[in-house]
Order: structure tokens, then sequence, then C-alpha cells
């Protein structure tokens, strides 16, 4: 293990809150632009929107969870939302914050084990690999090819 990822509860438990606040944002963001986002091309997308915004609601769950074992408090702010009139923007948004939230998670998974907390990377694992699809579904619905997370 890198000793980069070695952190303490408390700054896991700041992390964790960073996280969560991103899950209400992509709540807010899905329900909201589910909603608003018109246009024939744009109806399958809008559907899928709203079974994200579920997933969503059970990962900030799952969070909030895992802040409570380390005996913290979860935030009750979500992250910005943006918004625009023009669905591919809406989409272009939530594409960029899954992408962000792919990234944070995969950084969390390595401090989880680090720190010897492999209940709390087996549930970030199992997070992510629906961030995924999401991030997947939000590449192919703006026509993207091989989408690429990053590190």
């Amino acid at each position: 293990m890198h000793t980069e990822n070695k952190i303490s509860r408390e700054k896991m438990i700041d992390l964790l809150n960073e996280d969560l606040a991103r899950e209400y944002q992509a709540i807010i963001a899905y329900v909201v632009y589910s909603q608003t986002i018109k246009g024939a091309e744009f109806t399958d997308i809008a559907r899928e929107l709203e079974l994200h915004a579920a997933e969503e609601l059970s990962h900030a769950l799952q969070i909030a969870k895992q802040i409570d074992y380390f005996n913290g408090t979860p935030v009750t702010k979500p992250k910005e939302v943006k918004m625009s009139d023009k669905a591919k923007d809406m989409l272009a948004f939530d594409l960029e914050n899954e992408k962000r939230t792919i990234q944070n998670y995969r950084k969390r998974i390595l401090q989880a084990e680090a720190m010897g907390e492999f209940a709390l990377s087996e549930v970030l694992r199992k997070i992510i690999a629906q961030e995924q699809e999401h991030f997947l579904d939000l590449a192919d619905a703006l026509g993207i090819d091989n989408p690429k997370i990053g590190a």
C-alpha cells in the first residue's frame, strides 16, 4: 500500500461526507433533469435518469451508514447542482459529476484498504459499479464512444 493512502478515521469521515454531498447532488440533478429534459431524442435517457436517482439515494444511505460507523455525522447539504435549459448541457454536467465520483471512490477504496476497513471498500466497490453504469448511460446518450474516466 502506498503511504499516501493511509489516512485517519477523522479524515475518512471528512472524505465520505464530501462523497455524500456529491450523492445528494446526483439525486437532485437526476430528479430535476429527468423531469425537465425535453425532446423526443431524450425520452429514453429521461426515464433512465429516474432510475439513476433511486440508485443514488441508495448510495447516499450506504455512505451515511459508513460515516455513522466511523462515529461521524453525515452532512446535510448537497454540492451545487448546475442547471441549463439545454438537454445536452444537463447530460454533460451529469457525465462530469459521475466521472469525478468514480475517481473519488477509486481513491476511497485504496484509502479504506490501507486502513484495514475492508467492509467499507466492498461497499464502495458495489457503488462504483453502478456509478460506472450511469457514466456509460450518459456517455451513450451524448453519443460519446468509448468514454474515458481517467485517474
